[in-house]
């Protein structure tokens, strides 16, 4: 039984590693990066390995490098975390009915589902060959993997390779503009990015550029949950 269990988990990440190459071209450079500077601004490898182990937010973790070393406001930085990790409510949200039934697989998808697991997971389906729970599980867990193993070689190449590191926390905001522009290509998916925008600019323009996170998330969180129906439909 569990010999059997073993190679048909082992079959579905064959099947999976496919659909994944183009997050590991992405999160091992991501990763390499946070790892790099975590380095810059005094914690080591191991302690970058850590974070990404245990949060897994890539984003997230990149604004908490500056939360690390400036002055610390807990209330702050747990508003910050919940509005910048709002949009997960929705992946959630969307993925129940795809992880019915899963066990405890389903514990570890909850806990990985990033916003590159959700653009793979919520357009590939498994062949009818494989069984779902496993497919899945061997996206999440490679990419969970793939931004572990970024973290550790940034961490550890960081400590032997000395360069200037200006502009490298801009790699996870020109992934995200990637991600935005392919969104952009369905038409359904116009007025939610449309609607981003303009709060976006809204929120720069009254709060300003050192002021505008915070209230851009909350105006996009509101104006989805408020327009939910009219929104979907």
């Amino acid at each position: 039984m569990e010999s059997s269990r073993k190679s048909t988990f082992f079959k579905a990440l064959g099947v999976a590693f496919p659909h994944t190459l183009p997050v590991l071209a992405g999160f091992l450079v991501l990763g390499m990066a946070y790892g790099m500077l975590m380095l810059k601004n005094g914690y080591g490898p191991q302690w970058s390995v850590l974070m990404s182990a245990v949060a897994f937010c890539g984003s997230m973790q990149f604004v908490a490098i500056t939360l690390l070393t400036t002055v610390f406001h807990p209330l702050e930085a747990l508003l910050l975390s919940l509005l910048v990790n709002a949009r997960h409510l929705f992946y959630g949200l969307s993925m129940l009915q795809k992880y019915k039934g899963f066990g405890r697989i389903k514990a570890f998808l909850i806990y990985t589902l990033c916003d590159e697991t959700f653009s793979i997971v919520s357009c590939v389906s498994p062949p009818e060959d494989i069984e779902p729970r496993y497919f899945y599980f061997s996206i999440s867990f490679l990419h969970y993997c793939y931004w572990i193993i970024g973290t550790l070689i940034g961490g550890v190449l960081g400590s032997l390779i000395t360069f200037n590191t200006q502009g490298l926390d801009f790699a996870l905001t020109a992934l995200f503009v990637v991600l935005f522009i392919e969104q952009m290509k369905k038409s359904e998916n116009r007025i939610f990015g449309l609607i981003g925008v303009v709060v976006a600019l809204a929120s720069r323009f009254i709060f300003g550029a050192d002021n505008m996170v915070l209230p851009a998330l909350a105006g996009v969180l509101v104006i989805l949950i408020g327009g939910r129906k009219k929104l979907c439909h």
